[in-house]
């Protein structure tokens, strides 16, 4: 995914950030989430993580069904 947008990281702490956003969206995709739904959901929950466990929990694959399927509709919002 990342191959020619590799090219546009000018520094090395750029391209760090950019693998880690290829590496949330396509996650998200393997875990049937809408990317765009899924990154809008823990930009918003993020702030407010005070554990290691509430950040685990934003991991694509902790989130729960009813969630998955609540992103998927929304996403269409």
């Amino acid at each position: 995914m990342g191959r020619k947008a590799w090219l546009f990281s000018d520094t090395t702490k750029g391209a760090h950030a950019s693998s880690v956003h290829y590496s949330l969206i396509e996650t998200a995709k393997a875990n049937n989430l809408e990317p765009h739904a899924y990154l809008t959901q823990v930009l918003k929950k993020l702030p407010y993580a005070e554990s290691v466990e509430e950040l685990e929990a934003l991991l694509p694959w902790n989130i729960e069904i009813e969630d998955k399927s609540e992103e998927i509709n929304n996403a269409g919002d």
